[in-house]
C-alpha cells in the first residue's frame, strides 16, 4: 500500500513536462452528424393554470462560444455576467408566441425588438399576462405580456437585479409585481486580477468535523467577498403595470420573495453574514422576514447560521426551522420542517422531522402538524382536513407517503405508500392537482377520494394511467391506462377530471412529441393541439430496439439497440455502447426495464445516436446497474459488477450476430467517464474509449461521491480500487478525455482530466486531452459541441471501425 502511495505522489507531480500540447482550431464533424445538430429546435410549452393559454418560446439550440465568453464572475456558487447582472450561464429565448389548447393557431407578440434575450417567465395569478426578463448589453429589463392583446411591454429599464434568486414575482391581485433592482448607490467591483494582497487568506478549524463536498465556484478572499456582497445587493420596488414604480424595501442581500395565498403579507429571504470559504451561499446565514403587501414589517420568522458543519450522511440535514413556506389551502400560514435528530443519522430515534404551522398575525405559539419517520420530503395541501406529506431514507431507497389531517394532530397519519423509491414497477404515481380560490394548487378532492398520475412502467412495458386512490384505505381503481403498444403517451396535466379531459403529449420513434387533449371518458377521444414536425427525417428508417439481456449472476439487464439503415446483417458493425452505472440496494429494483423504444428518435449533443449515421451499432442507455444487498453496499463489488455488466451487453449483441466484439467503444460523460476509465483498467473488452467531465481520483472527493456516503478514512482500500487514476498503469486501450476548462460540478473538476492524463502520458498508454474553453459540466456553445463530436468521431474511426 505505501508503494503505492508513493507512485501516486511521484505522478501527481509530473505535470507539465509530460503534457505535449498543441494548438488547434474549433472543427467540424462529417456532414451527417453537422445536419442533426443544425435541425431547428421545437419551441418550449408553458400552460396557464386554468389550462387554457399556451405560451410558446423558442431559441436557437446551441449559443456560439462569443456568448459564453461574456465576463464571469464564480463567487459562492454564482456564475454571474457583471455587466448585465444575469446568471453568465442562463438559457435565453429570441421568440414568443401565444396559443390555445382549443385551436392550433398561433398568435406572434408584438411590441418586442430584434434580437432579443428572454428568460424568466411568469404567467399572472389570473392568467391574463406574462412577465418576462430582456437581457440588453446594460442588463436586465422588466416586459409583460398582455395575452388577450398580444402584444409585450416593457416596465423597466435595465435595473433588475437577476443574480441571484427570483428577479421579479406576482402581486396576488396581479396589478403589479416586486422586483429586485440594483441599488442606486451601488459602489465599484473590485478587479481582483489587479490587487495587491494586504496578508494571507486563513482558514481554521475548531475541531468539528465539516465533512463537504468538493464544491466549485467559492470564495476564496476578503474581496471575493465584498464583490459577492456588491453583486447580491438590491432594492426591492413595487413595479404596476401602468409603470408606476414605488420603494418597498431598503438595500439587503435578498433572495426569494413569496407572497402569501391571499396577498396579504410577503416572505422575505435574504443572506446574511458570515460569509463562508467552504461552502456555497445556499449554506450562508440567512433571515426569513414576513411584511405586509405595502413593506411594513410583521415578525422575522427565521434566523438560520452558516451550515459548514454538517453530521456525516446524505441523509444529514441542518437543526433549526428550514423548507420555510405558505399553506397553499389557507390565507396565510406559514409551515416549516425541524430535524427531531438534530440533523444526525446515526441517531436512533421514532421520527426523523416534524412539520409545524404558524398563523397569521405570527404572533401566537407554532403548532406541530405531523411527523415523519424518514427525512421529509415535501408536501402537498389539500384542505382542512386532507394533506400528503412523503418523506425518504437513502440507505433502504424507502419512501413512505402519509395522508394526515392539518386540524388534528392527535389523528394517526395514515400511511398510504410504504415502497422502494427505486422500484418503479410500483410508482403509484404523482398527485393530481387543481386550482383553489387563490389560484394555487392543491390536492382533486372528492369526499376521501384523490388521484394519481402514473409513468406506468411494468415488465412488460409501459402504460401511463390515470387512478382514483381512496386515502382512507389506498384502494385504487385505473380510470384510464395507455393502450399503445408502438407509441408513448406522457400525461402531462389533468385539466378536468370531471370532465375527462387530460392534456397528453404523444410520440413514437418517428413522431415528433406534440400535445393533445384527450376526454378520458369519451372512449379516448382525441384533439391535437400542437404541430411539431419532425426535424431529424435523416434517422426516419433508423433501426430501434431495446434489447433484454442476462449478467453472468442472473440480472435482467437492457439497453436501447440502433443500426443503421438498411443494415441486413451481412456484415458485422462496429459497436459504441453507452452507459451511466447506477447504485441499487437489492437485484428486483435493478433489473427493471425503464426504458422504451417508443421514444422519439432525437440524439441531444452528448448522445452516441449520431454514428448510426456512420456505420455503427450503437447500444445506447445500456444497464449498468451496481447492486449492494443487505450489509454490503454496492461499491463493495463495483468493479467486478461494472465488467459483468460491459461483457453482458457485449456478449448478447455479439450473439444476435450485429457486431464485431473486437470492434467495440465505450464511452460516457461526468459519472459514465468514470466507468469507461475503469472498464479500460480491468477488461480487455473494449477496443477504445471516450470519457467526458469525468472523475478520476477518488481521494480528491474524499467525503463521499456518487451514491458512496463513506468517507475515505473509512474505506481507503475501497477509495483506491475504484479510482482509475491509481490503476493508469493498467491502460492498454486508447482512450479520449474531453473537459470543459469550468466545470462546476461537485469533484469532476478538471484537474481530474488533466492529472489522469498526465498519469497515462508517464506510463506511455495511447491517451488525449481535449480542454473545452469556458464551457462547464454540461457542453453549452456550438463550437465546442461541434468540436467534440469531430474527437470523438476521429477517435471512433481510428481506433474501433478502422482498428488494425
Amino acid at each position: 500500500m505505501h508503494k503505492h502511495i508513493l507512485l501516486t505522489a511521484v505522478i501527481l507531480f509530473c505535470e507539465a513536462s509530460l503534457h505535449a500540447q498543441e494548438a488547434s482550431q474549433y472543427k467540424t464533424p462529417p456532414k451527417e452528424i453537422q445536419d442533426l445538430i443544425n435541425a431547428p429546435l421545437a419551441p418550449a410549452v408553458a400552460l396557464d393554470k386554468k389550462g387554457e393559454t399556451i405560451l410558446y418560446y423558442f431559441r436557437e439550440r446551441y449559443p456560439f462560444i462569443e456568448q459564453l465568453s461574456q465576463k464571469e464572475m464564480r463567487l459562492g456558487g454564482l456564475r454571474i455576467n457583471p455587466t448585465t447582472n444575469i446568471g453568465s450561464r442562463t438559457t435565453f429565448y429570441n421568440r414568443v408566441e401565444l396559443g390555445s389548447t382549443k385551436s392550433k393557431k398561433r398568435r406572434t407578440v408584438s411590441g418586442l425588438p430584434e434580437n432579443v434575450q428572454l428568460s424568466n417567465f411568469q404567467f399572472s395569478p389570473d392568467d391574463r399576462h406574462i412577465s418576462f426578463n430582456r437581457t440588453t448589453t446594460k442588463g436586465v429589463e422588466l416586459w409583460v405580456i398582455n395575452i388577450e392583446k398580444a402584444t409585450a411591454v416593457k416596465l423597466t429599464e435595465a435595473v433588475l437585479n437577476a443574480n441571484i434568486g427570483q428577479s421579479a414575482v406576482w402581486y396576488r391581485d396581479s396589478k403589479a409585481l416586486l422586483v429586485k433592482a440594483l441599488p442606486e448607490d451601488r459602489p465599484e467591483l473590485i478587479d481582483v486580477n489587479n490587487e495587491v494582497p494586504s496578508g494571507p487568506v486563513i482558514s481554521e478549524s475548531g475541531g468539528e468535523k465539516a465533512q463537504n463536498r468538493t464544491y466549485q465556484d467559492l470564495l476564496k478572499t476578503p474581496n471575493d467577498e465584498r464583490n459577492f456582497e456588491i453583486l447580491t445587493h438590491s432594492e426591492i420596488k413595487k413595479v404596476s403595470l401602468d409603470g408606476d414604480i414605488q420603494d418597498f424595501l431598503p438595500k439587503a442581500m435578498y433572495k426569494n420573495l413569496r407572497f402569501s395565498p391571499d396577498g396579504k403579507y410577503v416572505l422575505v429571504s435574504s443572506i446574511q453574514r458570515p460569509f463562508s470559504y467552504l461552502v456555497p451561499y445556499s449554506r450562508f446565514p440567512s433571515r426569513e422576514v414576513i411584511y405586509t403587501a405595502k413593506g411594513k414589517k410583521v415578525a422575522t420568522v427565521n434566523e438560520t447560521p452558516l451550515i459548514e458543519v454538517l453530521p456525516q450522511g446524505f441523509m444529514a440535514t441542518q437543526e433549526g426551522k428550514r423548507n420555510l413556506a405558505w399553506r397553499s389551502d389557507l390565507p396565510a400560514t406559514l409551515y416549516w420542517v425541524e430535524a427531531l435528530d438534530k440533523g444526525d443519522p446515526e441517531m436512533d430515534v421514532p421520527y426523523r422531522d416534524a412539520v409545524y404551522e404558524l398563523q397569521a398575525p405570527f404572533t401566537g405559539e407554532h403548532s406541530l402538524l405531523v411527523k415523519t419517520k424518514n427525512r421529509y420530503a415535501g408536501i402537498i395541501w389539500g384542505d382542512t382536513e386532507h394533506a400528503v406529506v412523503m418523506d425518504r431514507w437513502f440507505s433502504s431507497r424507502n419512501t413512505k407517503t402519509y395522508v394526515f389531517n392539518p386540524s388534528d394532530n392527535h389523528q394517526e397519519p395514515y400511511v398510504l405508500f410504504d415502497r422502494n423509491y427505486q422500484d418503479l414497477y410500483s410508482d403509484p404515481g404523482r398527485f393530481v392537482t387543481l386550482e383553489n380560490k387563490y389560484g394555487l394548487h392543491v390536492l382533486e378532492l372528492q369526499k376521501n377520494k384523490s388521484f394519481l398520475i402514473g409513468d406506468g412502467y411494468t415488465p412488460n412495458g409501459q402504460f401511463p394511467f390515470i387512478a382514483e386512490v381512496n386515502l382512507t384505505n389506498a384502494n385504487t381503481r385505473k380510470l384510464y391506462e395507455s393502450e399503445y403498444t408502438d407509441k408513448l403517451e406522457d400525461i402531462t396535466r389533468v385539466l378536468d377530471i370531471e370532465k375527462g379531459d387530460v392534456l397528453v403529449r404523444i410520440e413514437s420513434k418517428n413522431e415528433f412529441p406534440n400535445y393533445y387533449i384527450r376526454n378520458i371518458k369519451a372512449k379516448g377521444e382525441l384533439k391535437k393541439v400542437t404541430d411539431f414536425e419532425n426535424p431529424y427525417k435523416s434517422l426516419v428508417s433508423v433501426h430501434k430496439e431495446v434489447i433484454h439481456y442476462k449478467r453472468e449472476d442472473g440480472l435482467d439487464l437492457s439497453g436501447t439497440l440502433y443500426l443503421p439503415s438498411g443494415y441486413d446483417k451481412k456484415e458485422k458493425l462496429p459497436l459504441i455502447l453507452w452507459a451511466y452505472p447506477r447504485e441499487y440496494k437489492d437485484r428486483n429494483t435493478a433489473s427493471q426495464s425503464t426504458t422504451n423504444e417508443n421514444n422519439f428518435v432525437a440524439p441531444n449533443y452528448g448522445s452516441p445516436i449520431f454514428w448510426v449515421t456512420q456505420g455503427y451499432a450503437v447500444l445506447d442507455n445500456a444497464a449498468f446497474p451496481i447492486v449492494g444487498e443487505g450489509d454490503k453496499e454496492p461499491n463493495d463489488s463495483f468493479r467486478t459488477q461494472l465488467v459483468g455488466n460491459a461483457k453482458a451487453a457485449i456478449d448478447a449483441l455479439d450473439d444476435l450476430g450485429y457486431i464485431d466484439r473486437s470492434r467495440v467503444g465505450v464511452g460516457g460523460h461526468s459519472y459514465g467517464a468514470f466507468m469507461t476509465a475503469n472498464l479500460l483498467s480491468h477488461s480487455d473488452l473494449f477496443a477504445a474509449g471516450i470519457a467526458r467531465s469525468g472523475a478520476y481520483n477518488r481521494t480528491l472527493t474524499p467525503f463521499g461521491f456518487q451514491s458512496e456516503e463513506r468517507n475515505y478514512w473509512e474505506a481507503p482500500k475501497l477509495y483506491y480500487d475504484m479510482s482509475p487514476f491509481m490503476h493508469a498503469e493498467k491502460v492498454k486501450t486508447p482512450i479520449l478525455l474531453i473537459h470543459g476548462a469550468e466545470d462546476n460540478n461537485s469533484g469532476t473538476y478538471p484537474m481530474q482530466s488533466e492529472r489522469y492524463f498526465n498519469a497515462l502520458k508517464g506510463l506511455g498508454a495511447t491517451a488525449r486531452l481535449v480542454i473545452l474553453p469556458k464551457e462547464s459540466h454540461g457542453y453549452a456553445a456550438k463550437e465546442s459541441i461541434m468540436h467534440m463530436l469531430w474527437e470523438q468521431h476521429e477517435w471512433l474511426e481510428k481506433y474501433v471501425k478502422n482498428k488494425k
